[in-house]
Order: structure tokens, then sequence, then C-alpha cells
């Protein structure tokens, strides 16, 4: 007997659909398993990582930290969507999410201190958008002019960004009254996003942005020209050289759009909830967006609810490591095994698994 994979006549548009909720069932199984391996109840650990964020009883607090944590995750997400749905991969979102971060930081540290307006945050934000853009585009200029592959170029540029970032705050801009801590001072009030509930939750505006940016794609992607292109490209790259469609341009577009999504995440991230620029900003936002936009199907309407469940396991995660007395890395652990049934169960919307009896050999008669 011999397992092989077999390729479909079509795409199975139930598997795709199924594929996501079928990964998500076995990384449930399998990280219960792990649980059970190191002495804790599968069925308690699952309560605390899933049950219990959304059924605490402070009102709303661990549901709005779930927002906050799943912002960044959706507004990257989106952006990597755009380049996978092109055959186009974006690895260095977490680079540009700290270059965006320090972009946007910069104004708000050089206005620390000063009388100015809330024309502060929105230059803040625009400059976050057009570093996380520019950091974004040298991996694909180096894919279009030299033929570099852009999974590399954008993967090592996140070390190079993290040691940026880590220079800076140990540096330059360390606070002076920070007791040798390596961050900036706190950012003035015109330089930060407040909170939209008063209270302790930390829900700020840009969940807002998120959404607006949610539906932006989702509109670009269905219904305009170049939201065609982009999938056209991916689907059948020759027919789009054929309509006369310009697959550098969309490297360029695709890595720009994407880049600047990654640095306003940064810097909404920065000026929100933490408050300051340290190196703590380097959370692996980045990474985990990856299996946000594969978990969503690359669909934006997909993203934001998968961004909202791998924020749960962040929060579940937190609460585990309290009441489990579990490492936190083991949300990392998670994370990881989810995102490869994601891609093994994605390989079954083109292949389909079959059983073959294989033949017995003969035997030679002077054997």
């Amino acid at each position: 007997m011999q397992l092989v994979l077999e390729r479909r006549a079509e795409r199975s548009t139930i598997v795709a659909i199924a594929s996501p909720l079928i990964a998500i069932a076995l990384t449930l199984v399998t990280i219960g398993i792990l649980f059970a391996i190191i002495g804790k109840s599968p069925i308690e650990a699952l309560r605390v990582y899933f049950v219990q964020p959304l059924t605490d009883p402070f009102p709303f607090f661990l549901q709005q930290e779930i927002i906050v944590k799943a912002t960044p995750l959706v507004m990257i997400a989106v952006g990597l969507s755009l380049c996978y749905i092109a055959n186009i991969w974006n690895i260095g979102a977490e680079g540009q999410f700290l270059v965006g971060a320090v972009c946007g930081s910069w104004l708000a540290v050089k206005t620390n201190g000063t009388d100015v307006g809330h024309w502060v945050l929105v230059v803040m934000l625009i400059l976050g958008a057009f570093g996380g853009a520019i950091y974004g585009l040298i991996p694909a200029l180096c894919k279009v002019y030299f033929g570099a592959s852009e999974i590399l170029t954008s993967l090592m540029l996140v070390y190079i960004a993290n040691l940026g970032l880590d220079y800076i705050v140990r540096g330059p801009w360390r606070d002076p009254h920070g007791l040798n801590f390596p961050t900036t001072a706190a950012f003035d009030p015109a330089a930060s996003i407040g909170t939209l509930f008063e209270g302790p939750g930390r829900l700020h505006a840009g969940s807002i942005i998120t959404l607006v940016v949610v539906m932006l794609a989702a509109v670009m992607l269905g219904r305009t020209l170049m939201g065609f292109q982009i999938r056209l490209v991916g689907a059948a790259p020759r027919a789009a050289r054929f309509s006369g469609f310009k697959s550098d341009r969309l490297v360029l577009f695709t890595f720009a759009v994407s880049g600047a999504l990654a640095g306003l995440a940064g810097i909404i991230e920065v000026a929100g909830p933490i408050g300051h620029l340290d190196p703590g900003v380097a959370s692996g936002y980045g990474f985990t967006a990856i299996i946000v936009a594969f978990l969503g199907r690359l669909n934006p309407i997909g993203i934001l609810f998968a961004g909202l469940f791998l924020a749960l396991t962040f929060i579940g995660g937190e609460g585990a490591q309290i009441s489990l007395k579990v490492p936190l890395d083991l949300t990392k652990v998670f994370q990881g095994i989810l995102l490869f049934y994601v891609l093994a169960c994605d390989s079954l919307i083109v292949y389909r698994i079959r059983l073959l009896r294989t033949a017995a050999k003969a035997v030679p008669a002077n054997a």
C-alpha cells in the first residue's frame, strides 16, 4: 500500500472553506496532547486559552485586550495578503513594522515637552507608513533590478531594523531621566493615540483605522482593476503578461503597500498601547501576521477573524502562564503548529490523497 498526492482536476471549494477549520481542530488536538505530556489537564488548558479570556468577569478588559492585540496583526496581514495573492513573498513585515515605529517616533521625540497640537499625531502616522513603504521597497527593487530573492532580502532586513532600533533607544534617543533603561521618554498626549473608553481598558482608535484598512482592501481586491491585476498575476502570470500587466510594477506596488501598512501598524502600536519606543516593540507581530494571512485565506474579512483568533491565543497564553505555570513560549509553539497545519491542509485544495496498492515483486526462479 502506498499513499500518494494526486492533483485534482479543479480546486476543491469545499476543502478551501473547511481547510482553516480543520487546521484549527488539528492544532487543538495536538496542543492538548502536549499539555498532557507536560502533566497538565488538556481540557483545563484549552479552557484557560480560549474560554476564560472571553468570559472574564472584569468588564470588557480582556475582550479589549484581544482587539488591541489583533489590531497590528490584522493590519500587517492585510498588506501581506496582497503580496501573497500575487505570488510575491514578503517575509520581512517585522522589519517594516519596526522602521515605521522608528520613523513615526522621530517626530514624537523631537517635539517632546513642547506645546504642539494634535497635528503631530497625524504626521507621525504618515511618517510611519512612509518609512515602512520605503523599507519594503528595498527587497522589491532588489528583485526587479537584480533578480534577488525577495524572501531572503526581506527577511535579512528584519535583523538590520531590529539592531537599528536597539541602537537608537540605547543611544541618541534614550531618555536621560529613564534610569538608564533603553527607552525614549514617554510621548506627549498630543503624540499619543487615546483610548476609546474610560476605564482600565486599552482599546484605542487604531482599531478603527484597522477596520477601515480591511474594508478598503476588500473593495480594492473585489472591485478595482488593481485588485483584478493582483489576482490575475498570482493565478495566471502568463495570461497577465498577454493582458499587458507589468509584473515588475506589481512587485513594487504590493511591497510598498504591504510595507506602508506594516509601518502604520508599528507607529500605531508605539503611539497607542506602549506610549514610548523601546526594544520591546519587536514582539514578532510581523511573523505572526503571516499565519493570520494564510489562516484568513488571504481574504481581508477572513484575516479580520483570523487576527482575533490569534490575538486570543496571546491573551490565553498569558493567562495560562499565570494559572497553569506553563512558559509563555508555549504560545509560539501553538502558533507554529497552527501554521504547519494550515499549510498542510491547504495542499488538499489542489491535491487529494490516494491509497494505491503496490504490485508484489516477482521472485526469480533460481532464488
